[in-house]
């Protein structure tokens, strides 16, 4: 591994070890303390988000960005998940219309849909991972399943792609990802996942395992996804708030969509008062 890499791969070790305790523990506690927890990752996304798509923090952006998700936050605190998805809905919209408004001569030009992106993207932060931590036999249980098959597959993704190399996953969106990479991240993200799983939930061996393959595929589209935003708008990352791993967007990126993914399942199966027993309960 080149000396830079290897540089590298020590900050983003020294700032795993320092923010995966803090998550683990605020997700054990649960309740306003987890909700916070989510709310500050949401506003440093939606922050970021602003600083990429319109080169700076725009208020238009992030006032009534950051009122919505603020109410969300509050609803989800209350038990009130459905108000906080339409709270988190009309931000968008706002902020859509917000944008739109904005002169089309004004540097630079964005379009509402990027503009109104932000809110979605923060909004999933908050409410995915809140809701899954709400379900009082599930909660924690569901959040360490999504710990560890995310962080595994990221780990593992890394490790594997700067050690063995080879052809690019998507070189049209990233330089760096190859596919030795998402095989070994895949292997590692199902084989972590599957564990906590079926110690923690009681899951089933065997789907345990196809739901963390789902979710590290997931996560690692979430990565592909947040690297074509930021080849669109001509940036490397999203900040420099993570030592090793650029913005809290960067960190996130996989994290976020594999929620949303595993919200989904739970949702589909549960409703929205469950998710996370729907995610686990098979």
């Amino acid at each position: 591994m080149p000396e830079s890499a290897t540089r590298n791969f020590r900050r983003r070790v020294a700032s795993a070890l320092v923010l995966a305790p803090i998550v683990i523990l605020a997700a054990y506690l649960g309740g306003a303390v987890f909700v916070a927890l989510c709310a500050l990752a949401a506003a440093a996304v939606l922050w970021e988000w602003s600083k990429v798509v319109a080169r700076s923090a725009e208020p238009r952006i992030l006032a009534p960005g950051f009122a919505a998700l603020a109410l969300a936050a509050i609803f989800i605190v209350l038990q009130q998940p459905s108000a906080a998805i339409v709270t988190v809905a009309v931000g968008t919209v706002v902020v859509g219309a917000a944008v739109a408004a904005w002169p089309r001569s004004a540097p630079p030009p964005i379009a509402p849909v990027w503009g109104a992106g932000g809110v979605v993207y923060g909004g999933i932060v908050l409410v995915c991972p809140a809701l899954l931590r709400n379900d009082p036999e599930f909660g924690l249980q569901a959040l360490l399943f999504l710990f560890a098959t995310v962080w595994a597959t990221d780990i593992f993704a890394y490790l594997t792609g700067r050690t063995f190399g080879g052809p690019l996953l998507w070189p049209q969106l990233s330089p760096n990802k190859t596919w030795s990479g998402a095989f070994g991240g895949l292997l590692g993200g199902v084989a972590a996942g599957a564990a906590v799983a079926y110690a923690s939930g009681g899951t089933r061996g065997v789907v345990a395992g196809v739901l963390a393959l789902v979710l590290s595929i997931v996560a690692q589209g979430g990565d592909l996804f947040e690297s074509a935003i930021k080849r669109r708008f001509g940036v490397k990352d999203t900040s420099h708030l993570i030592p090793g791993h650029g913005g809290v967007m960067d960190r996130l990126d996989g994290f976020l969509v594999a929620a949303l993914a595993a919200v989904l399942i739970g949702i589909l199966r549960q409703g929205v008062a469950a998710p996370a027993r729907g995610l686990l309960a098979w």
